[in-house]
């Protein structure tokens, strides 16, 4: 009998420009940086997080501007590269990390985005992940002239017809079916490696073929962000990895029990799904001097220039109050019960929230030495509040005590203690991921009925 393989933690690190704490554009790190993209700067740091044998290369997508969002607006924001665009141009400069890109349901096609994603599995040779988002801001709904807002239930809803027809235009063509092109008989290929989509659901409507063959994963991997209770289903039914939320092991728990224990009702397993916090975490050789880094950041926080938090602008209270009564947001949902409930259950002040929420949004912050920083991973992933973290560093990449002193000094750590590969196992993330590749399901539908 095979021995099932220990287990492997996940270590995923997903950039900001200028570092994830919301002022770290103003760091003494980031003095002369421009704001312009620079190509070269994301793909050293996609090299730099292969050189740490790291899962995959995370890139968020903040889109949409409109006047109003930028009138007085003048802090840091995300005006950078498109992402799939970017990541296809970091595939051909690494061989092995995986690629995961935001696509919002909302503001695309399943066909489209089928290809999209199958050129960069492709492109990438079996490296690409999608994450999934939802959320219905005003901004991205202007630009696209999407007026009418969705509720959060019908998001999700449409959200999941979407992955399936998106899955249905990758199963559109058999593995292999541009492989041996016949020229003697005339046929590029076999026309029962075909199979064409034909859609009519409640929210969209598509018939056709993929005009690129299938990914070289089947599907590349599915992720997905979601802390509400919606999001949690939606994660137990379609996503493989879930980017979480969590401030405490015990919140991180419960999230993991919750999640995985909703899969058997989907036929699926719970080790077909990867759990990973988001870390926002500075190291340094001891924890005084990795927290005197993290003050650095928080001291650079204008409290003058007003206070908004998850949609809701507080400029007309007292920062050293309570926080105020606040309606329900309807984006991210989870992540704002998270929020209220930190506020009530610590009677934190407006001030003391943003320190201790909005800085890290709402992940757990981490600052210490390797030891200190390498405890607090393991404890988590033994302890099944995480399969592995996804590294959201507050502070600038290439910073004292930024991802790169991570790199260097706590995944070796890691290695050390059995807990992290030391070199890549597999050719494509689903393998690195400890992932089966889905089967066309067209094909497993035509065995089901003949057999």
């Amino acid at each position: 009998m095979t021995q099932k393989p220990p287990r492997q933690l996940v270590l995923n690190v997903f950039f900001m420009r200028f570092g994830h704490h919301p002022e770290a554009w103003r760091h003494r790190a980031n003095r002369g940086a421009s704001g312009r993209p620079d190509l070269d700067f994301w793909v050293r740091l996609a090299q730099r997080a292969e050189a740490a044998k790291l899962d995959t290369y995370f890139l968020a997508d903040f889109i949409g501007r409109s006047a109003k969002s930028i009138e007085g607006h003048t802090r840091a924001a995300s005006f950078q590269f498109e992402p799939l665009t970017l990541l296809s141009a970091i595939a051909v400069q690494t061989r092995h990390i995986g690629l995961v890109a935001t696509v919002n349901t909302n503001f695309s096609h399943p066909y489209n985005v089928a290809r999209q994603f199958a050129s960069l599995d492709h492109i990438s040779g079996g490296r690409a992940g999608w994450n999934i988002v939802s959320s219905f801001n005003d901004d991205p709904a202007l630009n696209f002239g999407a007026a009418e807002p969705r509720s959060h239930a019908e998001r999700y809803e449409r959200a999941e017809e979407f992955v399936e027809l998106t899955k249905a235009y990758w199963d559109s063509w058999e593995d292999g079916a541009f492989d041996h092109p016949d020229p003697e008989r005339g046929r590029f290929f076999d026309p029962s490696a075909a199979h064409p989509v034909e859609h009519r659901g409640k929210h969209l409507s598509s018939e056709g073929l993929l005009d690129v063959a299938r990914p070289i994963q089947g599907y590349p991997v599915l992720v997905q962000a979601g802390n509400s209770d919606t999001g949690r289903e939606f994660a137990a039914r379609v996503a493989e990895m879930t980017y979480a939320s969590a401030q405490t092991l015990h919140d991180a728990r419960a999230y993991y029990d919750d999640v995985k224990g909703r899969m058997a009702r989907y036929g699926r397993h719970p080790d077909q799904l990867k759990i990973t916090p988001g870390l926002s975490v500075v190291v340094a050789d001891s924890d005084q001097e990795a927290k005197e880094r993290f003050h650095e950041l928080q001291e650079l926080i204008d409290f003058s220039r007003g206070v908004n938090l998850w949609g809701n602008d507080l400029s007309g209270y007292d920062v050293d109050g309570p926080l105020p009564d606040l309606p329900e947001s309807e984006n991210g949902k989870g992540r704002f019960q998270q929020l209220v409930a930190l506020a009530r259950r610590e009677n934190l002040t407006i001030r003391q929230l943003v320190y201790r929420f909005s800085t890290s949004r709402g992940h757990l912050q981490l600052h210490g030495s390797p030891k200190t920083v390498a405890d607090t991973i393991e404890e988590w992933f033994t302890e099944r509040g995480a399969d592995g973290f996804n590294i959201v560093p507050p502070l600038p990449p290439f910073a004292p005590g930024g991802f790169v002193t991570f790199a260097e000094k706590v995944v070796p750590e890691l290695q050390r203690r059995g807990l992290f590969r030391t070199e890549y196992q597999g050719s494509t993330l689903r393998e690195n991921l400890g992932l089966e590749q889905p089967d066309n399901s067209v094909r497993v539908r035509q065995l089901e009925r003949a057999g």
